[in-house]
């Protein structure tokens, strides 16, 4: 979707709104502006892939299995 298309997207829903809505809406985008990305790029990290050992990998592969795969009916 190309960029101007969103925005005009987006005008057409913000006419639509109450002043008070497009005040909230005005507020989310700047919190939106203001918010840095936070976390490491993947290719950052390529330099630890094989550091981990297969045995290990292993056991933690096993973990997630046993303790994911389940379904606690109780607790919906």
């Amino acid at each position: 979707m190309a960029a101007q298309t969103i925005e005009t997207k987006l005008r057409e829903q913000l006419s639509q709104l109450p002043l008070e809505k497009r005040y909230r809406v005005l507020e989310f985008a700047r919190s939106l502006a203001a918010s840095q990305v936070r976390g490491v790029p993947g290719k950052a990290l390529l330099r630890y892939v094989g550091s981990i050992d297969a045995a290990d990998l292993t056991i933690m592969q096993q973990a997630i299995e046993e303790a994911c795969e389940r379904v606690a009916v109780d607790e919906w």
